[in-house]
């Protein structure tokens, strides 16, 4: 255990951890859109992290307020015609607004710009993680494991298969396996679907069904988590495991895949909850993370950093989906807006917004629900 970990333990430590995983995050995700915002000649009002009443802040020469708010789930950057820290369009505000008022006017830019501004959040997200991953990478190298069986878990799916101790896996579904990581990529997302596995036996090719299934186990802290598998173990150990030093832009390379990876690997879990191949009692929320965070921070802070990465990609993935409220809601609109010419009506827009605020909320609660088992760890002491 660390200088970190030491100096800090259970709620605190986790408290510490989660938030500035979070701050990362959110700082990034709002930089973004005031950059953008700022390039487009937009007048920001705020920039905050956090919401509710102010902590600290100061203005920077532009009239912009950077502040630090009481409750850290999240952040805003407030334009100077918003009603909002979502951004709604304060109409009242822009039919007093002058022509000079009008040119720093959010609102009133074209529909390209102000969509500029609102994937930019969700692109930084996505810019920050590449970057971890690439110096990680580029710092510490790419370790792989061989792709070969050691133990395979009776009545699972690859024993049902006919796999073996001692296989060689060396492709699934005709793509290429370099690696043991990679037979968990191409499984995590088909559950429920025939996957052909090539194997090298004894220098014979074989070609095997295997289904990968949803199976519970325990995690180290005792609680019941569902996971994609096949039924397949390495022993570990440093055998068949091999460190290759990527070149910065080879490093840049596997970052960009890394976070792909985290991409669809999110969209096939989510597509497999609404298909109702899984159970959506695996999402979620700032508990969840929180715990995570707390139990990444034991190992240091460098694995804090790569958390970061991997929160920042979920959270620039999450603000794309078009639900009013979120940055692909405004997205929707925008496109709506650019295929007819005009925007929605006030009214239509409200409605959309007190939608998008109530799914918002209704995910909050599931999520925190779902959660209520971490909660109910760390009250009884268990960390």
């Amino acid at each position: 255990m660390d200088a970190l970990s030491s100096a800090f333990s259970g709620p605190l430590l986790y408290g510490v951890a989660f938030l500035s995983v979070l701050t990362i995050v959110v700082f990034f995700h709002e930089l973004g859109h005031f950059l953008v915002a700022r390039w487009c000649g937009v007048k920001v009002k705020a920039f905050s992290i956090g919401f509710g009443q102010e902590i600290a802040g100061f203005n920077d020469r532009h009239g912009t307020r950077w502040k630090l708010c009481w409750i850290p789930l999240g952040g805003y950057v407030k334009f100077m015609d918003d009603e909002n820290a979502a951004s709604v369009p304060s109409r009242e505000a822009i039919e007093k607004m002058s022509a000079e008022e009008r040119a720093g006017s959010f609102h009133a830019k074209p529909v390209w710009q102000r969509a500029a501004v609102v994937v930019a959040g969700p692109v930084a997200n996505f810019i920050l993680a590449i970057v971890i991953f690439t110096f990680w990478f580029w710092m510490n190298g790419v370790y792989s494991t061989e792709a070969r069986v050691d133990e395979v878990i009776a009545g699972g799916p690859a024993a049902k298969a006919g796999l073996q101790s001692g296989d060689l896996v060396t492709a699934i579904d005709g793509q290429p396996i370099t690696a043991f990581e990679h037979i968990q990529r191409h499984v995590s997302s088909s559950v429920g679907q025939s996957l052909t596995f090539t194997v090298d036996r004894n220098g014979q090719k074989l070609d095997l069904t295997v289904t990968p299934e949803v199976r519970e186990q325990l995690d180290d802290k005792g609680d019941t988590v569902r996971m994609v598998m096949v039924g397949v173990r390495r022993v570990p150990g440093q055998q068949g495991v091999t460190r290759h030093q990527p070149g910065f832009l080879e490093a840049v390379g596997i970052a960009g895949d890394r976070t792909w990876f985290i991409v669809t690997s999110t969209l096939g879990y989510l597509g497999d909850v609404i298909t109702g191949r899984q159970s959506a009692d695996q999402l979620g929320g700032p508990i969840r993370i929180a715990d995570v965070a707390g139990r990444v921070a034991t190992q240091g802070f460098e694995y804090i950093i790569q958390l970061a990465a991997f929160i920042s990609v979920s959270v620039g993935l999450i603000n794309l989906f078009p639900i009013p409220l979120l940055d692909g809601g405004h997205l929707m609109f925008y496109a709506i807006e650019a295929v007819r010419g005009r925007p929605l009506d006030e009214r239509h827009q409200e409605i959309g917004f007190r939608i998008g605020l109530a799914v918002v909320l209704s995910l909050m609660i599931f999520a925190t629900f779902n959660d209520l088992h971490i909660l109910k760890r760390w009250l009884g002491g268990a960390g």
